[in-house]
């Protein structure tokens, strides 16, 4: 992390929170582009376009031997975590080169080799997939942890509860953050929620809480810097919540009919992440010339990885039985 004085470096490395947010919306209004247009996304996704602040501001804190455990919205997450945008988008389109072989698909998008262990489709299943994957490292003596990212709606699940409980216990060393978008799924969250919500809830289990403006990235890298420098020292889990807003519906089929008229508009025109962080270099003396250009960058990017995983071959047939387990008849094998 720069010092304050270091103007260079803290001018750097916002626009690499720039580059990282535009790189992921280009990447989720390809994928958008590739179900609803070309009709060749096999199966839902769930676009984070609004929430890239989360997803840039976080992973920058990590290691790439560090463990990430996402939700079904996973994908900014995913590709700044480092993992390959071009094997992002096979996955997609269930193709060969697919980070998962092509049979995850956009929910289940993971890269051992970034660390990044999964996207989950059951909502709140990775908390605690994340508490076991934590437990693991802290019994190995690694100095490495885990993150794992989940929605509000998650809060109201059984996992919440049992995953942040085992971690407390334990003093696990694992960053667990609620990424607040404001709705689950078609539900406002808080006609849902009893009490005061995720942060009360994590409190009320030992674990220190902070809470963030999750669409200022600024906000939420300097948050996780000294977050993820806190856990890494052994001083146990911690909870970030980051306020956020979900801009698409809940997949990208989904037109959002149930928001109140002009919710989503008011959000994209006030307080787009991308947005904001471009305004802030401006106000660094960043030029909009290089401003447009980070963004053009992005966009060229995406469309040409979808164009050449578009081109790619499905896997062959004879591959569609590896990767599955089998230990046989359970009538002969486990009884």
């Amino acid at each position: 992390m720069s010092e304050p004085g270091d103007d260079g470096d803290n001018r750097a490395r916002s626009i690499a929170l720039l580059r990282m947010m535009e790189r992921i919306r280009a990447f989720e209004e390809q994928a958008i582009l590739a179900a609803e247009r070309d009709r060749l996304v096999l199966g839902a996704i769930h676009p984070s376009i609004g929430q890239e602040a989360c997803a840039a501001g976080i992973m920058q804190a990590l290691r790439r031997d560090d463990i990430l455990l996402a939700t079904h919205r996973g994908h900014g997450h995913t590709l700044a975590k480092g993992a390959d945008p071009l094997a992002m988008f096979r996955e997609l389109l269930g193709r060969a080169g697919g980070c998962c072989g092509g049979k995850g698909g956009s929910m289940h998008i993971a890269d051992f080799n970034v660390g990044m262990l999964g996207a989950n489709g059951v909502v709140g299943a990775n908390i605690t997939i994340g508490a076991g994957a934590a437990h693991g490292l802290k019994l190995m003596g690694s100095d490495r942890i885990a993150v794992d990212i989940f929605g509000d709606g998650a809060v109201n699940r059984g996992p919440f509860l049992e995953g942040l409980n085992w971690a407390a216990v334990y003093a696990l060393p694992v960053l667990f953050v609620c990424e607040d978008n404001q709705w689950s799924a078609t539900t406002r969250t808080r006609t849902v929620t009893a009490g005061e919500g995720a942060g009360a809830r994590a409190a009320a289990m030992g674990l220190p809480v902070t809470t963030v403006d999750g669409n200022n990235v600024e906000e939420v890298a300097a948050a996780a810097d000294e977050m993820v420098a806190r856990i890494r020292a052994g001083n146990g889990p911690e909870f970030l919540h980051a306020i956020t807003y979900r801009q698409t519906g809940h997949t990208s089929f989904d037109k959002a009919a149930y928001r109140p008229e002009g919710e989503a508009e008011r959000h994209k025109m006030e307080d787009d992440p991308i947005a904001r962080q471009r305004a802030f270099l401006a106000g660094m003396g960043v030029r909009s010339a290089e401003l447009e250009t980070i963004h053009a960058e992005a966009q060229a990017e995406m469309a040409a990885l979808l164009k050449e995983a578009a081109a790619t071959p499905f896997p062959p047939d004879d591959t569609a039985f590896t990767d599955v387990q089998d230990i046989g008849s359970p009538a002969k094998e486990a009884f």
